[in-house]
């Protein structure tokens, strides 16, 4: 076991996975240039020492070209992880991961796979509307592309490798307050943590019970399964037991564990820093009321960011974004609905 930041995770699976197989490579925008980060926040710094810029290779700022480059050579048989600066860029390449890398294997009938991985730094930092937006609920709308959001570092690394070894598109969401990189990001959390030097991989479609409870299921993810923790413990205090569990993916999702906790819970709660309006927190109140209605005692309550660009005004993001003082205000209300 090594103490290691989430950054640390991701680069630690990406390099064994190009020591394991020689079709992994890795591409995009500051990949490892002289003098760089190593993508926007370290990840890839320090790869093209071992294995060269023919297999970490710096892009144009053309996002754009990168999913075309990674879906062309994805069909042909490679496995790119491409790193975007920032995820609110996925807007640039739509086309290529939707109507190509999610489609390809439908439309040719099994015959070709686009084994491809996308990282997406999301969430609000300060950084304006452009640059602060939490995109999960385009992607978890599209058939063919997996989801994934690691928000500590053994999940970073078991995810990652399991995200590089699937045949599939996956689009992998990493919040930019997590990262624990030596790029230091203003209220950043740290999410060290031990992760295993062995291979190890975790399967998608298996959530984590990040703490146990008994009156009300919050369902949290990335950064806001920090904050449901943190208000969970204050909830305690006043005698509301709450269960946290992180989805860890949302393509596929794990609703059976979520049941399981209803049958003890009977309240629900979804946090997520994505925008209220068909938020991916939307899906999960809609499955449950068509399939396991019964097993509520209360509505759904969701906590998002209001329909609204994210403002760049530290005061008004502050505003917008999830908060633990809104959870627990949310929480005591279900508890007397």
């Amino acid at each position: 076991m090594a103490m290691m930041a989430i950054a640390d995770a991701l680069k630690l699976a990406i390099r064994e996975e190009m020591r394991r197989d020689g079709k992994v490579y890795c591409l995009g925008e500051d990949e490892d240039i002289p003098g760089g980060m190593g993508g926007s926040f370290t990840v890839t710094k320090g790869l093209s020492d071992e294995f060269g810029f023919d297999r970490v290779i710096n892009t144009p700022i053309s996002e754009i070209m990168i999913a075309g480059v990674c879906v062309g050579s994805a069909m042909m048989g490679m496995r790119p992880v491409a790193d975007l600066q920032y995820g609110d860029f996925l807007f640039c390449m739509m086309d290529q991961l939707v109507n190509q890398a999610a489609k390809m294997r439908y439309m040719s009938g099994g015959k070709v796979s686009v084994p491809m991985v996308m990282r997406a730094p999301c969430g609000a930092t300060n950084r304006g509307a452009q640059h602060a937006q939490s995109l999960e609920s385009y992607f978890v709308h599209v058939p063919g592309l997996k989801v994934i959001c690691p928000s500590t570092a053994y999940d970073a690394k078991g995810l990652m490798k399991q995200a590089i070894r699937d045949d599939n598109p996956v689009i992998v969401f990493e919040h930019k307050l997590l990262y624990g990189s030596k790029r230091k990001e203003k209220d950043a959390i740290s999410a060290l943590g031990e992760v295993p030097e062995d291979d190890y991989t975790i399967p998608f479609g298996k959530a984590a019970i990040r703490r146990e409870g008994k009156d009300i299921t919050i369902v949290a993810n990335l950064l806001m399964s920090y904050k449901a923790m943190e208000a969970a413990a204050i909830l305690e205090k006043e005698g509301i037991s709450c269960e946290v569990i992180d989805p860890r993916t949302l393509v596929p999702f794990d609703y059976d564990t979520v049941v399981e906790s209803l049958k003890k819970t009977g309240r629900l709660m979804i946090v997520h820093e994505d925008h209220y309006n068909c938020g991916w927190g939307a899906q999960l109140s809609s499955w449950i009321a068509e399939n396991q209605i019964w097993l509520l005692d209360a509505p759904v309550c969701r906590v998002a960011t209001p329909d609204v660009p994210i403002p760049f005004s530290p005061v008004l993001e502050s505003y917008v974004i999830p908060s633990k003082e809104r959870i627990v205000e949310e929480a005591r209300k279900l508890m007397k609905a």
